[in-house]
């Protein structure tokens, strides 16, 4: 066996590696759905990643809600209009102006919305590895949607992630457990664009995406 082959040893197939690259430089985060219905079987498929997810002492502390009802979506949207009208006041000028112009939220067209949660009370795991960094469990819960998210673009489905939201009335709206954490506000659908590996925000104006970098301790 050849340097080559020990240090390959248990590598995916060139094919499976570069179609992977290819996922994650698609996937993007989608603000512009298309109204069709999705299939139910397949957000199922989808949504198994989240038990095939890593979590601090295994303690899958993800709680996902789905809203369906017409109050609560339209909870949710005026949560996010409050708060994006808010957010538009602390910028001005030329940026004011191409925040204005973004599209932040798919929740009108959506046809699946989820609100996803990190139950911070579960004595799932009994707390290993959560007592010195208790966000550890929510971290869990943002690799699990990240598992999520690959998962809906290799449907060719797209998710878009709503932040801009007041938690805290978007609890009250949904009638979230006390103890639960919002991780984010999901949108669900089939993108009207499939094949842009170029961000939104970049192709606006808002900002440039940089490279990865490496950074030594001193």
């Amino acid at each position: 066996m050849t340097l080559r082959d020990t240090v390959n040893e248990g590598a995916f197939p060139e094919g499976f590696r570069s179609e992977l690259d290819r996922l994650m430089r698609l996937r993007r985060d989608v603000r512009r759905f298309r109204t069709d219905p999705v299939d139910e079987a397949v957000l199922a498929r989808c949504l198994s990643a989240f038990s095939m997810a890593p979590s601090v002492g295994l303690s899958e502390p993800w709680r996902i809600l789905r809203i369906q009802s017409e109050n609560a979506r339209a909870a949710a949207l005026r949560n996010f209009q409050q708060a994006n009208a808010e957010a538009l006041k602390g910028y001005s000028g030329p940026q004011a102006e191409r925040y204005a112009g973004l599209k932040l939220s798919g929740m009108r067209e959506a046809p699946v919305q989820m609100a996803v949660y990190c139950d911070d009370t579960t004595p799932k795991g009994s707390g290993l590895g959560a007592g010195t960094m208790p966000e550890m469990r929510r971290y869990s819960v943002v690799s699990a949607i990240t598992l999520f998210w690959l998962a809906l673009r290799a449907e060719g489905l797209g998710l878009g992630w709503v932040s801009v939201l007041d938690p805290e009335q978007l609890n009250r709206d949904l009638n979230a457990p006390e103890g639960w954490q919002l991780i984010g506000y999901f949108c669900i659908g089939h993108p009207e664009v499939t094949e842009d590996d170029t961000p939104e925000l970049e192709q606006k104006g808002w900002e440039r995406r940089a490279s990865a970098l490496l950074i030594e301790p001193r």
